[in-house]
């Protein structure tokens, strides 16, 4: 377990807390949605799923960030008044982050915070999680850093390889913090500002899948000219 050393109240918990209930007190209600989170990370996130549409796991480092021991969990208790509470709740951690993983290199690149909001009600779930998610995008893009929002919706993106696949399922609402990737250009191909911030970190390493999928945006806007 760690504490911020800015806000002793304030915890990430490590698989081993949650495996071995080392819980805090305040944290002891929560038992049952962090360990369905863990259980989730390592059946769903970390394993092959059959619409995917691709080989490998639906997330490619999870199964890294758990053995590494850099897969970390926070509790949001109560419920946030509006997506604006939502993302002043998450700022702490993404500044955590970048103190744990400064670098996205190493195992650093592994570190992953999920932020969990368990009492959340159904009903409020894709207000407070996506709207929140898409108010915070831009600044974590800017340091870096992805946010993905997460729940039992489930959100609306589709997968890269199958349209039909909603990989951002889960079973309890969180948003999760973690590095940059040079394949999270899908992700950011859409919104001018979130690419401009891809290539200023990737522009020497771009995939080649990259390259060709910027191509083809350039080829459609000569054409519509």
């Amino acid at each position: 377990m760690l504490t911020n050393a800015n806000d002793p109240d304030r915890l990430l918990l490590e698989v081993d807390d949650i495996e071995d209930d080392l819980l805090p007190s305040a944290l002891a209600p929560y038992r049952a949605q962090l360990r369905t989170i863990l259980d989730w990370a390592r059946q769903y996130l970390a394993r092959p799923h059959e619409s995917l549409g691709r080989r490998g796991s639906v997330c490619p480092f999870v199964q890294s960030s758990l053995d590494r021991g850099r897969f970390y969990l926070a509790v949001y208790p109560g419920h946030p008044a509006d997506p604006r509470a939502v993302a002043e709740a998450v700022l702490p951690y993404r500044d955590w982050f970048l103190e744990l993983a400064p670098n996205p290199s190493g195992t650093a690149q592994l570190t992953t915070i999920l932020v969990l909001f368990p009492d959340l009600p159904a009903q409020d779930v894709d207000r407070m999680i996506d709207g929140s998610q898409e108010a915070l995008k831009t600044d974590y893009v800017d340091r870096g850093l992805m946010i993905g929002e997460f729940h039992d919706g489930p959100p609306d993106k589709a997968g890269l390889w199958n349209p039909d696949f909603r990989p951002l399922r889960s079973p309890v609402p969180l948003l999760a913090i973690r590095h940059m990737v040079p394949t999270d250009f899908a992700f950011l191909a859409g919104n001018r500002d979130h690419a401009s911030a891809y290539l200023r970190r990737f522009a020497g390493e771009l995939p080649a899948f990259v390259r060709e999928a910027m191509v083809r945006a350039l080829v459609r806007e000569q054409v519509a000219l």
